[in-house]
C-alpha cells in the first residue's frame, strides 16, 4: 500500500490481486447478492485509490480495506430497495456462491445465512470479518471504528444468538 501511495501503479495490482477475492466472498455475505458484491468490490478498490492519501504509513492495510468494503456495502443498503435475484421459481435463492471447493451442505449454508441475517448487524459485522474473513479483534476493532473489547462484546453475543438461532432451526427440521 504504501509503494501504492508512492505513485508505484504495479503496487495497486498486487493489492488488487490479494484482496478482490476475499472482499468479493465478504460483500456476497453481507448483501446476499453476487452481482452487488462485485459491484461494491469495485467501488471498495475505486475507494481506495481515491483515499490512498488518508492512507496511515505503517498501518495494516487489511483492516483499512475491509472498513472501506464494509463502508460501500453500508452506504448501499441504506440507499434503500434493492432487486434480489430470484431463481427461476421466482424465489430466493436457496445459497450463496461460496469460493470453497467440496461438497456442501446447501441445506446448512442456507440455514446460517437465514440465522445470520436475522442478527443485528452490529452483531452480524463482527461474526462476518471474525469467522470468514479470519480477522482478529482489534483489526475488526479498526474496520468498525470500535474497542477491540466492544468488538467482542458484540462477537460474542453475536455467537450466543447465532447458536439459539441455528438450535431453533435444527429443532424445526428434527421435529
Amino acid at each position: 500500500m504504501e509503494r501504492f501511495c508512492q505513485g508505484e501503479a504495479q503496487a495497486f495490482e498486487v493489492l488488487f490481486q490479494r484482496y478482490a477475492r476475499p472482499l468479493r466472498g465478504y460483500l456476497t455475505r453481507l448483501t446476499g447478492q453476487v452481482p452487488v458484491a462485485e459491484d461494491l468490490c469495485q467501488q471498495t478498490f475505486l475507494s481506495l485509490v481515491q483515499a490512498r492519501g488518508r492512507f496511515v504509513p505503517g498501518s495494516r492495510v487489511k483492516p483499512w480495506v475491509y472498513a472501506i468494503a464494509t463502508n460501500a456495502a453500508r452506504d448501499w443498503r441504506r440507499r434503500g430497495k434493492h432487486p434480489e435475484e430470484l431463481t427461476d421459481g421466482g424465489e430466493l435463492p436457496a445459497h450463496v456462491a461460496s469460493e470453497q471447493d467440496g461438497p456442501r451442505d446447501h441445506g446448512l449454508e442456507q440455514s446460517v445465512r437465514r440465522a445470520l441475517e436475522q442478527l443485528p448487524e452490529g452483531q452480524r459485522l463482527p461474526i462476518l470479518l471474525h469467522r470468514f474473513e479470519g480477522l482478529g479483534f482489534a483489526e475488526i476493532a479498526q474496520v468498525l471504528g470500535l474497542t477491540e473489547s466492544a468488538v467482542k462484546v458484540r462477537a460474542h453475543r453475536g455467537y450466543a444468538r447465532l447458536r439459539e438461532l441455528l438450535a431453533s432451526l435444527r429443532a424445526e427440521m428434527n421435529g
